[in-house]
């Protein structure tokens, strides 16, 4: 239990100190240590990276599934890690539709043979507008989705990590420096020339003791600052390598791109054959 307490207390006091640091520096009464123009430039990617996957992502799901009620309906059974259900296209109901038609019209008559025949492509028409989705889904959504979900996270909480690492930083400077300034004032006060008609001047005894907790203070605040030094500089090199990891991202985005087009290709290809197909059947 008082392990606990004090665990508590320790964190409370290291969140203290952040958000004090933090503050000056939005008041402009603190200095801030800033990252190098390389690893700005990779934040700016990473971001960028993000922002666009997000958007290329709910896009290419509003083209497969244009109805948002259809679609979340699916991300629902997704949070919920089940199984989405299969989903009739509306080509594939079309088609149900002109086929039952035609059962009731009579499929000997000029106008039910024909709904048959329009019918049975609009089926097929459907059925390759679900291989499309499916294969869309799987090779180019899938692995975006795997990115903001994975990769992503993981990037946003290294980062967090760094912040708050640099505060910590930052903090200790700005103790060292204080410790520093205070134990110059008490060498200087000490310096000053004694009352000697007092065996022990009072004075000069507190300076003294003043000067000693200084140079104490200045001692514990440069080995903390040495800590948070090494602690930022290995969190800053995790972080890196993190944001350098979104070249591989793209190039892995780029090949699902591609399988994407292939799958559109294919796609739009056999809907002009199908058409056309009909369009033969039907003598025109």
């Amino acid at each position: 239990m008082d392990f606990s307490v004090k665990k508590l207390a320790s964190g409370a006091g290291v969140f203290f100190t952040r958000a004090v640091q933090f503050t000056e520096e939005k008041l402009g009464q603190a200095e801030k240590t800033e990252l190098d123009a390389h690893f700005e430039n990779l934040l700016s990617r990473a971001d960028s990276t993000k922002n666009w996957t997000e958007k290329i992502l709910r896009q290419t799901e509003v083209l497969l599934q244009p109805n948002p009620s259809a679609r979340i309906e699916e991300f629902l059974y997704e949070k919920l890690d089940r199984k989405i259900p299969s989903r009739i296209t509306n080509g594939e109901l079309l088609g149900q539709y002109m086929v039952d038609a035609a059962s009731e019209f009579g499929p000997g008559t000029p106008y039910g043979s024909t709904l048959i025949k329009v019918g049975e492509a609009q089926r097929r028409l459907g059925a390759a507008d679900r291989d499309f989705i499916q294969s869309s889904m799987i090779n180019f959504l899938t692995p975006l989705r795997n990115f903001l979900e994975g990769d992503w996270k993981t990037i946003l909480r290294e980062r967090r990590l760094l912040e708050n690492r640099r505060l910590d930083l930052d903090a200790s400077k700005t103790r060292l420096k204080k410790a520093k300034t205070a134990e110059a004032k008490a060498a200087c006060e000490g310096e000053a020339t004694p009352d000697f008609q007092e065996t022990r001047p009072r004075n000069y005894v507190l300076s003294a003791s003043a000067s000693a907790l200084w140079s104490e203070e200045v001692t514990k605040a440069e080995q903390e600052l040495r800590v948070a030094q090494t602690e930022f500089d290995r969190q800053a090199e995790v972080t890196r390598l993190l944001l350098e990891g979104i070249s591989s991202t793209h190039i892995n985005h780029l090949r699902c791109l591609h399988e994407f087009v292939e799958a559109q290709a294919t796609y739009y290809a056999q809907c002009y054959q199908y058409t056309v197909d009909l369009q033969k059947l039907l003598g025109r």
